[in-house]
């Protein structure tokens, strides 16, 4: 009854600073958000500065509403729609969410659309009283993005309903004085796998990832500490997603089994990518006959309690915490989180996995915050030998590799991560056979590759600056290319290891499951073929265990019998393609980070990595570190 009392407060203090000709019909929580519905919202439009200041006043986030009342009608919303706007914006789509009044406006030039300074943008909004939302129409079409869209508009007015229950969670009266931080390691703690940190304070409790261990083969430490005294599911107020890669997401789902109600944040990109990466794990577990942790409508139901955040971002998340997300240049979407806890009390940042230095692909990872007190890092390249060789090199070993191989009548085969890697590698591949450096013959891409590509498209402005320039300026999309053949279905692949001479892009990257184990078992046996490494494999993959020279790995077919299989095929590591920071890298980002943390807590590193990078850092810059393990608590403020 307490929180239905602030909200009763809310909206008196509220309507008491409007002007009476807004009728406001409805005041709701959405989220972290305050949702005023009025019939007549153009005041409210026009005069932005009244909203501005009434937010200031009560210190949270308004979005303005038209009522339902009030609305054009869709099929004369459609044509007011593409009467304002010119016909070379090329629009594809236009579609409505009823229960927050939003149209969807898809655009080949969603510039277009938007208008100089914004004035179609505004033209629209006035005439049709729906809230416009434009979005650019990408290259290719992802079957993923299409499916959620439609599950979220399926179940609106159940989502409305979470978005309020969260609301009210978010903005429920605090009592408690004592004011603490403290830190809980729940996985991912001198280990690669299982990222998950439990943030408490005496008002709230945030986790920042939950992921599976995917090179484990032992379910003692595949998943996070989640059976802890620390850990309570019913007083978790979020979970924050760094980015789509499943050791930092893969067991998000298993808490909405378990009875968790609250929301998760990430970028959208991150939201899309990592649903897809939820189902694959599902049928692949399933196909392997593993005990499966969650199902498939726990995944739907992760999606509806998913609250999308832009970079940059301010967001309520608990009474006493406030959430901002920067890039992370990892992956597509990919997080530094930064929370700012209490009123200016403290201040943290989580990495995430990230890459401090420009790729094809992305931009590098942010390093000025508004505020920090401790930073916790990854450590995956924290030994002092874990140098990188420069992208210019890295791709012109790649290209000398693939041409020997190529000449030498062998296949190329490179298991690939879905999210990142395989981006990073289409472009190369593409610009270095338009050039005639690599010789042209068919890439063939199996797995989730070609989804996740469609997934890239979907979100341009998270890609770099160049490769934004190169799609939508120069006309050129290297993801486009008639170099790529796409894999519809397994009985090609005989083919094509019966084949010529060919590239070879398949998922997993790890070599733990996917087409990329079936690629390997046949083509192993061959001198003539070459194995490419272009990501981390961690310990427990058979990746790892061929970068550690086993030449005879037992494999399961048909799931019934083992062989053996004799690995004669050259094994080349490029590391200079991996998607996290060298040593240097490492360390360079430190000394740019503004402010200067007084604190930095090492993880997602072996344990030697986690260690070493501590030590080092405290000995170079003279801050104070920790390298803790997991299940230790520490307490920050």
């Amino acid at each position: 009854m307490l929180i239905e009392s602030v909200l009763s407060d809310l909206k008196d203090l509220i309507i008491q600073s409007l002007p009476e000709n807004v009728h406001i019909t409805q005041i709701e929580f959405e989220g972290p958000e305050i949702a005023l519905y009025s019939k007549n919202p153009k005041i409210l439009l026009e005069s932005r500065e009244i909203v501005k200041e009434i937010a200031k006043k009560i210190r949270k986030r308004i979005v303005i509403r038209s009522d339902p009342s009030v609305r054009l009608p869709q099929e004369e919303t459609k044509k007011k729609i593409m009467e304002l706007c010119p016909e070379e914006a090329g629009i594809t789509s236009i579609s409505f969410d009823e229960n927050v009044g939003e149209v969807i406006i898809e655009a080949k030039k969603p510039g277009l659309v938007i208008g100089r300074g914004g004035i179609t943008l505004k033209q629209i909004t006035e005439s049709v009283l729906w809230r416009p939302s434009v979005v650019r129409t990408p290259p290719l079409t992802s079957n993923m993005v299409l499916k959620l869209r439609h599950a979220l508009k399926q179940e609106s007015e159940k989502r409305k309903k979470i978005l309020k229950t969260i609301g009210m969670r978010i903005h429920r009266p605090i009592f408690l004085k004592d004011e603490y931080v403290r830190l809980t390691a729940l996985g991912g703690f001198r280990e690669v796998g299982r990222s998950a940190i439990l943030i408490q304070t005496a008002k709230s409790s945030v986790l920042i990832d939950c992921g599976i261990n995917v090179g484990s083969s032992s379910s003692s430490n595949i998943y996070p500490y989640l059976n802890i005294n620390e850990f309570n599911i019913e007083e978790l107020d979020a979970v924050i997603v760094s980015h789509a890669h499943l050791d930092h997401h893969g067991m998000v789902p298993f808490l909405y089994k378990y009875g968790y109600e609250g929301p998760i944040y990430c970028t959208k990109p991150t939201r899309n990518l990592m649903t897809l990466l939820q189902l694959d794990y599902l049928d692949v577990s399933e196909r392997e006959g593993k005990l499966l942790p969650y199902g498939q409508k726990d995944v739907k139901n992760a999606v509806l309690h998913t609250i999308p955040l832009d970079f940059g971002e301010v967001t309520d998340i608990a009474p006493d915490i406030r959430l901002t997300l920067h890039n992370a240049g990892h992956i597509l979407g990919s997080s530094i989180v930064h929370l700012h806890i209490g009123d200016g009390l403290y201040n943290l940042a989580y990495t995430g996995d990230f890459k401090y230095a420009k790729t094809r692909l992305l931009e590098p990872a942010a390093t000025s915050f508004p505020r920090l007190e401790t930073l916790i890092i990854e450590s995956t390249y924290g030994a002092p030998k874990d140098s990188m060789p420069s992208r210019r090199e890295s791709e012109k070993q790649l290209a000398n590799v693939i041409n020997k191989t190529i000449r030498n009548n062998g296949k190329v085969l490179i298991p690939v991560l879905a999210v990142g890697r395989a981006q990073e590698l289409l472009i190369i591949i593409e610009e270095y056979m338009r050039r005639g450096l690599i010789d042209e013959v068919p890439v063939y891409i199996d797995g989730l590759i070609s989804e996740a590509t469609a997934i890239h498209t979907t979100h341009p402005e998270y890609l770099s600056r160049d490769l934004r320039e190169m799609i939508f300026h120069q006309g050129m999309n290297p993801f486009l290319s008639e170099f790529f053949v796409q894999v519809d279905n397994t009985a090609v692949r005989s083919d094509i290891i019966e084949g010529d001479p060919c590239i070879i892009m398949a998922t997993s990257g790890m070599l733990n499951g996917g087409p990329s184990v079936e690629y390997f078992r046949q083509l192993a046996p061959d001198p003539q073929n070459t194995l490419i490494f272009v990501s981390y494999q961690v310990e427990g993959t058979l990746g790892r265990q061929i970068q550690k020279g086993w030449r005879d790995i037992p494999m399961r077919v048909n799931h019934n019998r083992t062989v053996a299989v004799h690995v004669k095929m050259q094994v080349i590591t490029n590391e200079g393609f991996s998607g996290h920071s060298s040593r240097q890298q490492i360390i360079n980002f430190i000394r740019k980070v503004d402010p200067k943390p007084e604190r930095i807590i090492t993880c997602h590193g072996e344990n030697a990595k986690c260690t070493n990078l501590a030590s080092s850092i405290h000995k170079m810059l003279r801050i104070e570190t920790r390298a803790p393990q997991n299940l230790e608590t520490i307490r920050l403020k």
